[in-house]
């Protein structure tokens, strides 16, 4: 099976995020979920969390997205935008 063109790996890519939400009956991760999203310009439903559930450092995909819009987006963000 070809790899999707638009596919990026951004595993180099670690943002510390601040969220007050408890870790309770996921609304920490809700609110990981809805922060990124904001961040990101993307629905939250285009947000998910597909590793570290239950853990503090979580790995997340953006689906419907083009790659290189989320690669601007955190590279304005990096700076400071």
């Amino acid at each position: 099976m070809p790899r999707d063109p638009e596919r990026r790996d951004f595993r180099a890519t670690r943002w510390r995020l601040r969220i007050t939400a408890p870790p309770v009956e996921g609304k920490a991760n809700e609110a990981c979920i809805e922060l990124l999203a904001e961040l990101l310009g993307v629905k939250r439903a285009q947000v998910t969390i597909i590793a570290g559930h239950t853990s503090r450092t979580k790995t997340v995909a953006v689906k419907g997205a083009r790659a290189a819009d989320i690669a601007a987006r955190i590279a304005t963000l990096q700076d400071g935008g």
